[in-house]
Parts: C-alpha cells; structure tokens; sequence
C-alpha cells in the first residue's frame, strides 16, 4: 500500500521549533521583525533608529522623537504578564496538531493553570480565524453542509434538526486537484440569502464551485462564480463521489477531531474550534 503523501510530508518538529524560538530573545526578535519587516520606522516621526529601554521589557524607544512603543502592543500579546516563549509553544502546538488538542493537554504542555491555557488556545484559535476570514478562498471548489451540535432523543435529524449548528464547508483545488485552503463557517441556516452572502464574502470571484443538489448552493452565482450541482443518490456512495472527495474528508477529520479533543462543546465555541482545526 502506497504511502499518504499528505500524513508524510515533512513538517517543522519540536527541535526545530524550540531551535529558533526556544528563548525569550528569539521570540522577541521575531516579534520585532514581524512588526517591522523593513527594519524599524517611528509612527510619530517616521525615524529609523530606535533603542531598547532596560528597565521596561518589550519596549523601544525611537532615538529622534523619544516616543516609546511596546512590542507586543496591539498585538494578541498585548499586556500578557506570560513569557514569550509559552505564547510562541501554544501556537506550535495548536498548529502542528492532526488531532486536536484541548485545553489540559495544552495547560500540561505548557506547565500553566488550565484558565491559562484555555484563554490562550481561544484566543489563538480566534486570531486564526479572523485571519482566514480576511481571505477569500479561490479556484475550484467544493462546497458542502454541515450540522453539528447536542444529540436531542425524538426529534427529526439531518438537515433542520433542533439543536444543530448548520456551517457551509468548502474546499479550494488547484489545478492539480489538490487542496490548498478550506473554510468552515456557521450561517444562520441553508437559506438562498445566507448562501449568497457567505458566497460574497468568503469566496472570490470567477470560482467554479462544486456542490450536491441543495438548490440554495445555486446562490454563489450571485458572487460571480460558476456552479455546478451534482445531483448525488439518498445512500452513502455520494459519500465516495469524487467531485466530494476532499470537503468530505475535511469534514470527517474536523468532526473526529472535535470528538477527540472536547469533552463538551457549546455552540459559540463551535466557529472557532470548528473552523481552524484543519487550515491548509
């Protein structure tokens, strides 16, 4: 059996990890050279040269004007009284993971209390999301929809059952039909307005979008992207189908994920554990 070139692509281990940001002066350079990619310039007076004030840590100072900036201002580490390094270890951690990580794990990690660990994992997971949402994914994609949520005894299941939380689940190709970006959204039902303004905001124009008989998919038209419905049998052989190979095992491996790494999840936790355990 042929190896999974996906399970066995080279990734960016541990030692590698704790080699570039294992201290404190290394994930403050990389914070100061993120912050400024094109070497140092004052927001007041637009000076070059800048100092490092000792007594205050994570502060500079701009040799011109005096105007002192902290590094980690208006950033995700802003006023955190934790060292550097644990910031940069929870997201290593939380974005090498295949299988999930919660929020003990992370705290026996870390060495942290567990409210630590679980605000860094939420608002880690946050920025991720709000970073993906900046981008429109392209290309071909396939489109498909999901529910998640509390199991209720008696009702109707599937599509429109009480107490699921419906996403659109996407996936972009290349043009080698291999994934590069994926999108996991909670909207507000599988209604033709919800759709299109999903479409609009999360997908760029000139897609071609692959989905399954919903009619409501018919609405990234409105986004001026091509579609195409495939129209699938009532079983499980759609669950095969290629033109839902890759949104399907997306959708999989995010649902086993979620099992494996929350006991309990309530429904505004579900857009961002949902939504950034796969990001390609």
């Amino acid at each position: 059996m042929a190896k999974s070139k996906i399970q066995f692509q080279k990734g960016y281990s541990l030692f590698e990890f704790l080699k570039d940001y294992g201290t404190e002066a290394q994930c403050e350079n990389a914070l100061f050279t993120w912050r400024f990619p094109n070497g140092f310039v004052c927001p007041e007076c637009a000076n070059k040269t800048c100092c490092r004030l000792r007594r205050r840590p994570r502060v500079w100072q701009c040799n011109h004007c005096r105007h002192q900036m902290s590094l980690t201002g208006n950033t995700i580490f802003a006023n955190t009284k934790l060292p550097l390094t644990k910031w940069f270890l929870a997201m290593h951690l939380l974005s090498q993971t295949k299988t999930g990580l919660s929020a003990m794990e992370l705290k026996r990690q870390l060495g942290v209390k567990y409210d630590t660990a679980w605000m860094l994992k939420h608002k880690l997971l946050q920025a991720m999301k709000e970073s993906d949402d900046k981008q429109p994914i392209s290309g071909i994609i396939q489109l498909d929809d999901v529910y998640w949520g509390g199991e209720r005894r008696g009702g109707k299941r599937g599509r429109g059952a009480a107490g699921k939380t419906p996403f659109v689940a996407a996936v972009a190709l290349n043009k080698e039909g291999h994934p590069i970006k994926m999108r996991m959204t909670v909207v507000d039902g599988f209604k033709t307005k919800s759709v299109a303004d999903w479409a609009k905001r999360h997908i760029a124009s000139g897609s071609a979008v692959i989905s399954d008989g919903l009619a409501c998919f018919k609405a990234v038209k409105e986004a001026n992207c091509e579609h195409l419905g495939v129209v699938t049998r009532g079983n499980l052989d759609w669950l095969d189908h290629p033109a839902f190979n890759w949104v399907n095992t997306m959708i999989g491996n995010v649902k086993n994920s979620l099992r494996g790494s929350c006991h309990k999840l309530g429904a505004k936790h579900l857009p961002r554990e949902g939504a950034n355990k796969f990001l390609i």
